[in-house]
């Protein structure tokens, strides 16, 4: 199977505009992602998909890969399927460009799942990590994902799921890690399907698929890196690295 990498990047960001471009340490958060990504070695291509020439010039400039994406995208997922119309390719690895602390092994064992007998049967697969931190489970920053016991994804939510009415029993919790897995004619469909309610409500993008019935693939990991979605979680980057 030939496995790509798409890193989908856009300037603006509601939370935290220009994170993309927010130096941590020396280089930006896009080249590190970028660089990281590509440093795993388990895959045949690795490419920045973006509508900004401040972001592509970023990654060309320092000896990298980037594509310009044509249209405005309401999620990264459309992003980097306008990218992958024309590339010869079988699964498609959607890296969000604020995970500057991308690993080899999550990434292997979400692409492990796709090989196989059962593995034919996968369309979309993602990956999650324990949340322990009762803070954690409780902001809205962490989209939560409930699974079934074969680890097919029953939901996804910024609220607390599941909601603990029984105080007896231990709940785990998982994070979802936006970072995705398709077959290249599975992400080319969701790009034709419309945008769902429950995904309109909680900005989840991955709701879309549970709402037309497509299963997604849950793989845990035990990634514990920081997502970059605000100026604090820049600092923690920061202190990680």
């Amino acid at each position: 199977m030939k496995k790509i990498a798409l890193i989908p990047a856009r300037y603006g960001a509601t939370r935290f505009p220009g994170k993309m471009m927010a130096k941590l340490g020396d280089k930006s958060v896009i080249l590190r992602t970028y660089e990281s990504t590509v440093r795993t070695g388990v895959f045949d291509d690795v490419m920045v998909v973006t509508d900004s020439d401040i972001i592509y010039n970023e990654i060309v400039s320092n000896g990298g890969k980037a594509v310009m994406s044509k249209k405005e995208h309401e999620c990264g997922t459309d992003r980097i399927a306008e990218a992958v119309v024309d590339m010869d390719v079988d699964i498609v690895v959607n890296v969000q460009g604020d995970e500057p602390f991308t690993q080899k092994e999550p990434l292997e064992k979400l692409l492990k799942v796709f090989e196989g007998e059962e593995g034919k049967k996968v369309r979309v697969a993602s990956l999650m990590q324990e949340l322990k931190d009762q803070q954690s489970i409780e902001d809205p920053n962490y989209v939560k994902v409930a699974v079934d016991k074969n680890f097919n994804a029953l939901f996804f939510s910024r609220s607390v799921i599941p909601y603990p009415r029984n105080k007896d029993i231990k709940s785990v919790y998982y994070e979802h890690i936006g970072i995705y897995a398709f077959r290249k004619e599975t992400l080319l469909e969701f790009t034709r399907l419309e945008v769902t309610p429950l995904e309109a409500a909680e900005k989840i993008e991955c709701l879309r698929y549970l709402e037309n019935g497509i299963p997604m693939k849950m793989v845990v990991t035990s990634y514990m890196g920081v997502e970059i979605d605000t100026p604090e979680d820049l600092e923690k980057a920061a202190k990680l690295l």
